[in-house]
């Protein structure tokens, strides 16, 4: 097995059963995607299978998702769930042969899961995640034909209701917390989240080595792109005292839940502790905070995202009062009169 850089692409030129055997030659635009190839192709040798079979294929859906799983899946930061879920979305259609699935069997499927009360997003995920495997797939070519549910669209979602607390509430949810008993970290947990528009779990995974220089050094984000916010020295010096009493933040979600329960605070369904991340950019916005700075806060990787808050400026679309065709006539009319 080789890897080599070829122009702007990583070259794989490899003998997987020998200098006798086939030679499989293909680019890929990183490294690592090679790396990844090259071990696919190594695991399908050592199987005594192809890596790339021929036409006519008539292997099963759950065999090509633990083909995925091998080559691209595994590296994924939910790996083993995803796997589960394809597999459990492969056995609802009776593990079909993967090139002859149809888009009506998947939307058989879709309506299924909709009458069993599952969500529009989740099934859009569902969808998602077999699109993935199978433009994966082919784009190694390990399968030779196009994904057959390229054509099926997503179900379009109406934008949901970003839920942020007020001052009043959030005063109130942190004097709640505070009588809570029996889970030492839920309140600065609650202060951090409220400081920085951390996510819960980012929260919770800060130890000594990432409080440094008045920042919080936020590792293994969902972007999985790290990122630092500067804090107040009062919040710094609490989480510093914390952490060398505790040595690290335990899992602390389901209290805070019930917390938030006891305060009585009503929120849209499904939303909990990402509340405290929509207060921190909403209040962020409304006092005046620069959106693409809160962009750079937040590790959103694209200004869309943080663009569901731009309408909490105080001066965003201020224009419309004084540049409607209403306003104009009725200037008009004054100036006549």
């Amino acid at each position: 097995m080789t890897i080599k850089k070829s122009g702007e692409k990583w070259l794989v030129d490899a003998y997987p059963d020998g200098r006798a055997g086939k030679r499989v030659r293909k680019k890929f635009d990183t490294k690592s995607e090679a790396s990844r190839f090259e071990r696919f192709v190594l695991s399908r040798a050592h199987e005594g299978k192809s890596w790339n079979e021929s036409s006519g294929d008539t292997r099963k859906l759950n065999e090509l998702i633990n083909q995925w799983y091998g080559a691209k899946g595994m590296y994924l930061k939910d790996a083993v769930k995803r796997k589960n879920c394809l597999l459990a979305v492969s056995a609802w259609m009776g593990d079909p042969v993967a090139s002859k699935l149809s888009p009506s069997d998947f939307l058989q499927y879709s309506a299924y899961r909709k009458q069993e009360g599952a969500s529009e997003k989740t099934i859009n995920n569902h969808l998602g995640y077999l699109n993935a495997v199978y433009n994966y797939l082919r784009s190694i070519d390990v399968i030779d034909y196009e994904n057959p549910l390229a054509r099926v669209k997503m179900i379009k979602i109406d934008e949901r209701e970003l839920s942020w607390l007020s001052s009043d509430e959030i005063f109130h949810l942190l004097a709640t917390i505070e009588s809570f008993t029996g889970n030492p970290h839920i309140l600065l947990l609650t202060k951090i989240c409220l400081s920085t528009g951390a996510r819960w779990g980012e929260a919770e995974g800060l130890t000594v080595r990432n409080v440094t220089d008045g920042k919080l050094h936020f590792i293994g984000t969902k972007s999985g792109k790290s990122r630092s916010v500067p804090v107040s020295n009062e919040l710094h010096r609490e989480i510093l005292s914390h952490l060398a009493k505790h040595k690290s933040f335990s899992p602390s979600h389901s209290a805070f839940r019930r917390a938030l329960k006891a305060s009585k605070i009503q929120l849209p369904k499904g939303q909990a502790a990402h509340v405290l991340r929509h207060s921190f950019a909403s209040h962020f916005v409304m006092n005046g905070g620069n959106i693409l700075t809160l962009q750079k806060i937040l590790g959103h990787s694209t200004i869309v995202m943080t663009m569901r808050y731009a309408h909490l400026s105080p001066d965003h679309l201020s224009e419309a009062v004084s540049l409607n065709p209403l306003s104009n006539i009725m200037s008009q009319e004054a100036q006549v009169g």
